[in-house]
C-alpha cells in the first residue's frame, strides 16, 4: 500500500525524480533503480529510495522500477492527470511570463486567464489567453470554479488580492509577492520568494569555492 501521506520535502523532491526520468525520451531504460537517480541528481540515496517508496511499491532489489511504470506512477501521485485550472492576479512582466508557460498544462495546471487594473492589457492576446479587468475575477472564479490563485503583484498589494481571490473561492494560492500572506483555515499558499532562493543559492556557491 502506498503511503500517501508524505512530508513537504518528500513533495518537493518528486518533481525533480520525475523530470529526470523524461528526460529520456524514447530512450529510457527499461528499469532504473534509486541508487540511477540519487547519483544523478546528486541526492542521498537512502533519502530518494524513501521517496520512491512513498509513491510506489514495484520497486525491486538489484532490478529497480520499470521506468515507464515509475513515471506514471509520479504522474498520478503528482496530479499531473488531473488539469486544475488557475487564475493570475497581476499582468506584468513575471505575471505574462507565467500566463505564456505552456508547460504547465503537463503538470496538471492550466491557467484560464489574467487579470489585472491595467486598461492597456485587455485587448491583447497572449498565447490564446486573456488579461481581464479585475471586475470580472469573481464571476470567472465562481462561474469556472477555479480553485488555485496565482499572486503576482507588488508586496503592498498582495493581501487585498488574496483576500479577493478566498471571497471568489480559491482554495489554493501560489504567492510570489514578498510578504506574508494572512489567509484562514482550509485554505493552502505556498510563497515563492526569489530573493530567498537567490540568497541560498549565493551561499552555497560561496561555501562551494571555500571547500576548494
Amino acid at each position: 500500500m502506498v503511503n500517501r501521506s508524505i512530508s513537504k520535502q518528500t513533495l518537493l523532491r518528486l518533481p525533480l525524480y520525475l523530470n529526470y526520468l523524461k528526460q529520456f525520451g524514447e530512450n529510457q531504460p527499461e528499469h532504473i533503480s534509486a541508487t540511477t537517480i540519487s547519483e544523478a541528481l546528486r541526492l542521498n540515496h537512502v533519502v530518494v529510495r524513501k521517496d520512491l517508496a512513498s509513491v510506489s511499491t514495484a520497486g525491486k532489489p538489484k532490478i529497480g522500477y520499470k521506468t515507464a511504470d515509475l513515471i506514471a506512477e509520479l504522474e498520478a501521485f503528482l496530479g499531473y492527470n488531473d488539469v486544475d485550472d488557475a487564475i493570475i492576479v497581476g499582468a506584468g512582466k513575471l505575471g505574462k511570463a507565467l500566463l505564456t508557460y505552456k508547460g504547465f498544462r503537463d503538470c496538471g495546471m492550466n491557467i484560464v486567464a489574467a487579470f489585472d487594473i491595467d486598461e492597456e492589457l485587455y485587448d491583447d492576446d497572449y498565447g490564446g489567453k486573456r488579461i481581464l479587468p479585475m471586475d470580472k475575477l469573481m464571476d470567472l472564479c465562481e462561474r469556472m470554479r477555479v480553485r488555485i490563485g496565482i499572486i503576482t503583484v507588488p508586496a503592498e498589494n498582495a493581501q487585498a488580492i488574496c483576500n479577493l481571490l478566498i471571497e471568489s473561492g480559491i482554495l489554493a494560492i501560489w504567492n510570489f509577492a514578498p510578504v506574508h500572506l494572512e489567509v484562514p483555515d482550509g485554505v493552502l499558499v505556498h510563497n515563492e520568494n526569489l530573493a530567498a532562493s537567490l540568497a541560498l543559492l549565493s551561499k552555497q556557491l560561496r561555501e562551494g569555492f571555500e571547500a576548494r
